[in-house]
């Protein structure tokens, strides 16, 4: 595994995965957050971010967490080895966004100039936790299919399945004790 593309939800633990990932297979870690958000949370030219992901993995080893499919799957997946899918349960990605944003510490995997608070814009962000499996990861799956239908995807659920597999560097399901 050296190219590895990690989906999910926010708050499904891409970002920590990547970085566990990084560490443990000594591969650069790309959080495409950095990428797309300039300060003020302002999104930038739609090419601009494309030529950001297109240079970030272009090397020929990294991990990249983020989902970003129609604007950034026809770079990544057809360099990629390997896909995660965190199926994090949404509570579990809601507690965890609701607390990161309470907690309001700088995060290595968002832009400069980005910070959660808990405003109008937040509250639509938290609906969009909540319905991410129904409302945008069947897209995101739709387009994944399209693209990179050959790359091995491992579904990983719980903390204990993620580091089993970091572990073991397999793809041989765990149990869940959550």
């Amino acid at each position: 595994m050296q190219r590895i593309v990690i989906l999910g939800n926010s708050g499904s633990g891409k970002s920590t995965l990547a970085r566990a990932l990084g560490e443990r297979l000594a591969l650069p870690v790309v959080h495409l957050d950095t990428l797309f958000w300039e300060p003020g949370w302002v999104e930038p030219d739609a090419e601009q971010f494309r030529t950001r992901v297109r240079k970030a993995v272009a090397p020929d080893a990294w991990v990249c967490e983020g989902n970003y499919a129609r604007r950034t799957f026809d770079l990544r997946l057809p360099r990629a080895d390997l896909i995660i899918w965190l199926d994090t349960p949404r509570l579990t990605c809601f507690t965890r966004v609701l607390k990161r944003s309470v907690m309001n510490r700088p995060r290595p995997d968002l832009a400069a100039g980005c910070t959660e608070k808990l405003d109008r814009e937040f509250l639509t962000f938290l609906k969009f936790v909540w319905n991410f499996d129904r409302g945008y990861r069947p897209g995101i799956e739709a387009v994944r299919l399209a693209i990179g239908p050959q790359i091995p995807t491992l579904h990983l659920r719980c903390s204990g399945q993620i580091a089993e597999f970091l572990e073991s560097l397999s793809a041989t399901p765990a149990t869940c004790h959550e």
